[in-house]
């Protein structure tokens, strides 16, 4: 059965917890980058960030408010960087992470393209590089346990479980009072295991709400038809070009020998 992760940003503290849990588990370097910090207003995700908690102003009531936003992959149903990776290094577990391979990429970095999320980062200043992001502790859930970042949040604000359940808790939430109408990855790019409630809109959170409710796979994957046709396409050119600049060369050579 497909895992869940629901994430109360009523609850949030902004302590950093998750953060601290995700680095020590992954074995992710602290960023000296002053560019790329993982809590604050100016928390990012980064190659080395695999979770951020951003700190946010918003509006409740005429009343200026702060929430803390914890931010990681959603790890959507029908991931769309899954369907654009043509070297199958991403891919959905069963139990509903979204899984990286670097032994079977080849920095085409399309998956990075074809996230509405804008998750996957690029480690650009390495010599080897690799499309970074959470892996949702594929190797804790596979085995029965829950996410590092869950297990360690000391103000409840992460609740691990079966997907439907953790729906159901959400719409009992809502139901109960104190929360806007909207359970942000119920339906966004077709479902993600990563669901989200609120009390101020999600747009004042820096929340992506102009996503399409349809799995996006489809048009990542009309795209990706199109590969093989431009590299065709594109080999095509170049061994034109190759034939005519040789062609030209032996020409001027003839005509320099009858000088």
């Amino acid at each position: 059965m497909s895992k869940a992760v629901l994430v109360d940003i009523t609850r949030c503290v902004g302590c950093g917890s998750c953060v601290v849990a995700c680095k020590l588990w992954n074995k992710l370097e602290y960023s000296k980058d002053e560019d790329a910090p993982a809590t604050g207003s100016e928390a990012v995700l980064a190659a080395e960030n695999w979770t951020a908690v951003k700190k946010v102003e918003s509006q409740k009531e005429s009343e200026k408010v702060w929430r803390f936003v914890k931010e990681q992959c959603l790890h959507c149903d029908e991931p769309a960087c899954a369907s654009a990776c043509f070297s199958k290094a991403i891919k959905k577990t069963k139990e509903g992470p979204v899984v990286y391979d670097e032994k079977l990429c080849v920095g085409c970095r399309y998956c990075m393209l074809a996230c509405p999320f804008s998750i996957p980062k690029y480690e650009w200043d390495k010599t080897f590089p690799r499309v970074r992001k959470c892996q949702m502790c594929a190797g804790r859930v596979a085995k029965g346990e829950q996410p590092a970042c869950v297990g360690v949040c000391p103000a409840g604000a992460l609740t691990y479980g079966e997907h439907e359940e953790m729906i159901k808790v959400a719409r009992e939430r809502i139901s109960a009072g104190g929360y806007i109408n909207h359970i942000f990855g119920e339906k966004e790019a077709g479902g993600t295991s990563w669901l989200y409630l609120s009390d101020v809109p999600f747009e004042q959170l820096g929340f992506r709400t102009n996503i399409t409710t349809k799995p996006l796979p489809q048009y990542s994957e009309s795209i990706l038809r199109l590969t093989p046709a431009v590299g065709l396409g594109w080999g095509a050119v170049l061994t034109g070009l190759y034939v005519y600049n040789r062609r030209r060369n032996e020409i001027a050579r003839e005509e320099k020998g009858k000088r």
